[in-house]
């Protein structure tokens, strides 16, 4: 049986709905040792309607940086000191997924895997031309954008499942594995209405329709596991 695309709709709206957007303009930090480079990227943004803020090191960056400003990061991966590459490299550490998008002099082959596979927007070679730079900040943006709202329908979720009781949590992980009401009235030793109870609390709990929908909701957010560490704690 597939899931009804609609109901999968309908919660993502009222997710959209619930968790307001960031209503700060997304910004554009520039962290280049070249003060040069600086000014001139952040005239080809500001020219383009997009705030930014600057660091002439990684480490000043690093004491200032708010991840609750959405945008995205403009560095050379080779910068003396604290490298664009070590930026990346902290900012995952710290669970932050700010888009980067790296400008060099020296575009080498093992920089530029290292910086894609750890999920860098692009890499463009100095002097940068301002129509390539706009184009890959804007792909950066739309990027965050997309992350932000990953983020909004994850909380949501998590705040939906806390308000299960520690029953509700159990038949969620059977729902979640397949089982019907009947057998999992035998798997936790309560009647079937029972089951049919609790199922009906998850849902509205929830705010889906079916236990299908609920199921994809979860997956897509990947709190599977989430629902099971609540279930064994409690």
């Amino acid at each position: 049986m597939a899931v009804n695309a609609s109901d999968v709709t309908a919660w993502s709206t009222r997710v959209t709905n619930v968790v307001p957007k960031p209503t700060t303009t997304p910004t554009v930090f520039i962290v280049d040792n070249d003060w040069a480079v600086v000014t001139e990227i952040g005239r080809t943004m500001r020219a383009n309607g997009l705030p930014v803020r600057t660091w002439k090191s990684g480490a000043e960056f690093l004491r200032a940086y708010s991840a609750q400003i959405p945008g995205c990061l403009v560095t050379d991966p080779c910068t003396e000191g604290v490298s664009g590459l070590d930026l990346q490299r902290e900012l995952f550490a710290r669970g932050i997924d700010t888009p980067i998008v790296f400008i060099t002099h020296q575009v080498d082959m093992r920089t530029t895997v290292l910086g894609m596979r750890a999920g860098a927007v692009t890499f463009l070679p100095k002097p940068v031309q301002p129509a390539e730079l706009m184009s890959a900040v804007s792909e950066a943006i739309a990027r965050d954008a997309s992350n932000w709202a990953r983020h909004r329908e994850h909380n949501v979720i998590r705040a939906r499942l806390a308000q299960l009781t520690p029953r509700e949590h159990e038949v969620l992980q059977l729902l979640m594995v397949g089982m019907m009401n009947k057998q999992i009235a035998a798997q936790l030793g309560m009647g079937e209405k029972t089951v049919k109870v609790h199922r009906g609390r998850i849902l509205e709990k929830m705010e889906v329709r079916t236990a299908l929908a609920l199921v994809s909701v979860l997956h897509r957010a990947n709190l599977q596991r989430s629902v099971s560490a609540n279930c064994a704690d409690a």
